[in-house]
């Protein structure tokens, strides 16, 4: 016979995995309707509906408020890439080529999305998130809480050349929208069967870190202002 000590633990493991599997679903439904059609033209009760949740509260319920959910998909995913952005950290050690940097920027992207395999959408989503100015700053603000973005920051200043800060600027925002834009194209053009340039997501990272390297290793071309006679 079953003590009602054992009962009660089953019963709490039940509402536990049961609570589990809702985050998730939820979590599944809001990143596919976020990638798809925006973060702001989609409400709560289409995610519930698209998480099979009968009740339209389920997701304030389980996150609170939008932010949080978006919060919550950025950090389910940032974790496995965080893991395999430390690895490769560690296997190039205080290299000074710049491009082994890079690759430590972009190839743990392309092999989660691997991973995770076709269809994904986080890709698309946080292209959605970049553009939008009032969910950006999560994005943000989890890159920089990133142990392995910032050694990967510190690692790139020592090794690029003594550019200008404003060159240096720019070229920043270049290469965060190639890499966002890049990588949420190729996304959206597998889950809707088209092709692509590259045939796997391993190749798609070759090229994006060529085209990154010669973007960060390019000649400055100076302007010289004539002097008034």
């Amino acid at each position: 016979m079953m003590s009602s000590t054992a009962g009660n633990d089953a019963g709490s493991t039940t509402r536990t995995d049961r609570a589990h599997a809702t985050r998730e679903a939820i979590l599944v439904a809001a990143e596919r309707l976020f990638a798809e059609h925006g973060v702001l033209a989609v409400s709560n009760r289409q995610v519930s509906e698209a998480a099979g949740q009968g009740n339209n509260t389920a997701v304030g319920y389980h996150f609170g408020t939008k932010a949080d959910l978006v919060r919550a998909i950025v950090r389910k995913h940032s974790a496995p890439i965080e893991e395999l952005r430390q690895r490769m950290l560690a296997e190039i050690g205080d290299s000074t080529d710049v491009r082994d940097w890079i690759s430590c920027l972009i190839r743990p992207v392309a092999e989660h999305l691997a991973a995770v395999g076709s269809p994904t959408w986080f890709a698309r989503f946080g292209a959605q998130i970049m553009t939008e100015p009032s969910l950006r700053p999560i994005m943000v603000d989890e890159s920089l809480s990133s142990p392995s973005l910032v050694r990967i920051v510190e690692g790139m200043r020592r090794c690029l050349p003594d550019l200008p800060d404003e060159v240096r600027a720019e070229r920043g925002d270049m290469a965060r929208q190639l890499l966002v834009h890049m990588v949420a194209e190729r996304e959206r053009a597998l889950a809707e069967g088209t092709p692509t340039p590259r045939s796997t997501w391993d190749d798609a990272a070759n090229g994006i870190v060529d085209a990154l390297v010669g973007m960060w290793l390019a000649p400055v071309t100076t302007r010289q202002r004539e002097e008034e006679s």
